[in-house]
């Protein structure tokens, strides 16, 4: 497969002044040189995106993504490396880049089409279709500083969507804007990927990479970081937060000195037999063993659709708690899709912080899902979200049914027919 998008050795950085100019001399030939210094924005990136292949950009902010975007779409220049994109690009950016506020809403349609290569003629045939997704007729003829920034945001993404575009790069763009229109932008990006065209897209929706991205890149201190399958990417990117939130934590409390009761230390240490894809957390509570159970109360990993299922979540309190920890579990398809999570504080379950070692039991009374493979997530925090123990694909199970519906989950249903 031929390649969309090629980066080699791709370079950028910014000049970030100590202080201002003392005179206007000096802010015009840049005299007082030595009062700035190079900050490395992109650092040596390279990469191939194939045609057709939807890649999600992650990492924190400052990490570079944006600038990588804006190098993509030749809105900056690098200061070296090599760019090459196959086909017409299509970008959405910062809201409402290349429109003009005192322009009308179809004026923009027009100029904006044509900063992405189309014809007068050619926008003329789309210019409808791009209204009536913007879901902006009655404003379309009104000048764009009248519109807020939702409309803002559906007009620049229905005429970047509409263009047809071979190459399609998004920011974080896609957080403006109402629920329903985030979901049809969604639907929309969807659409293009299957009729296989190349898509980059930087996002802080974790869950969106992993539903829909071919592959993931993280960004760190603009080098590539890791480069591989969405949900690898995101757990070592998620593992990596963590872990900084931990050390942050240690540094802070590094003056005060941290003593463990009797009881904690008498406890037994057991070997952990997890079998987690990626793990992380402070470990102050450690989960030390999943188990799914049939109704008989004996280890399974093969329940039918009608099945009853218990999971056992070991744990033991190694250190002092200020507040009452919080235990989740989440069902995952194979493929990362959630099929359902919740925790005891969506239930409103009361832990018994008394016991330091012991077993949590989730019971599922009948587990209602289509044939296929799943895995369990695990996970206790404290209500600020500081993770203890975070268990990814912790357990596998499989789930046969002499129903050969379609979709995850078995809705109890009914069909009825009424003489009219």
């Amino acid at each position: 497969m031929d390649a969309a998008i090629s980066v080699e050795n791709l370079k950028k950085s910014f000049r970030v002044y100590q202080e201002k100019p003392a005179t206007l001399k000096e802010k015009l030939l840049r005299i007082r040189k030595d009062q700035y210094k190079e900050i490395p924005i992109v650092n040596d990136v390279s990469f191939t995106i194939k045609e057709g292949e939807m890649v999600g950009l992650i990492g924190q902010n400052g990490s570079g993504k944006s600038t990588l975007l804006k190098l993509l779409t030749q809105i900056i220049y690098p200061a070296s490396g090599k760019i090459q994109i196959n086909g017409r690009v299509s970008s959405l950016l910062e809201l409402g880049a290349g429109f003009h506020p005192d322009f009308t809403g179809i004026e923009n349609i027009y100029m904006n089409a044509s900063i992405f290569g189309l014809s007068k003629k050619e926008i003329s045939k789309r210019v409808d279709q791009i209204i009536e997704f913007s879901e902006l007729e009655e404003f379309i003829h009104n000048p764009v500083r009248t519109y807020s920034s939702g409309m803002y945001m559906r007009l620049a993404f229905a005429t970047a969507i509409n263009v047809e575009p071979d190459v399609l790069l998004v920011d974080e763009v896609l957080a403006v804007g109402d629920a329903s229109f985030q979901r049809k932008c969604l639907n929309r990006i969807k659409e293009l990927k299957n009729k296989n065209k190349t898509i980059v897209l930087v996002t802080h929706d974790h869950g969106v990479v992993e539903r829909l991205c071919d592959r993931a890149i993280w960004l760190q201190a603009g080098k590539i970081r890791e480069d591989g399958p969405p949900t690898q990417v995101v757990n070592e990117y998620l593992k990596y937060l963590a872990e900084q939130d931990a050390s942050r934590e240690t540094a802070g409390a590094a003056e005060e000195q941290i003593v463990e009761t009797a009881e904690l230390e008498s406890i037994e240490v057991e070997e952990n037999t997890l079998d987690s894809a990626l793990r992380w957390g402070s470990k102050d509570i450690e989960i030390t063993g999943v188990r799914t159970l049939n109704r008989k109360s004996s280890q399974e990993s093969l329940f039918a659709s009608v099945d009853s299922m218990v999971i056992e979540i070991d744990y033991i309190v190694r250190k002092k708690l200020s507040d009452t920890p919080i235990f989740g579990v989440a069902i995952h398809t194979n493929d990362r899709i959630r099929v359902y999570g919740t925790n005891t504080q969506i239930d409103e379950y009361e832990l018994d912080t008394t016991i330091k070692k012991g077993t949590l039991q989730f019971s599922i009374p009948a587990l209602q899902l289509t044939e296929g493979d799943y895995v369990l997530d695990v996970a206790v925090h404290d209500t600020s979200g500081k993770m203890f123990d975070y268990h990814t694909e912790c357990k596998a199970f499989r789930v046969i049914s002499r129903v050969r519906d379609v979709g995850i989950y078995q809705m109890p249903h009914e069909w009825n027919t009424i003489k009219r």
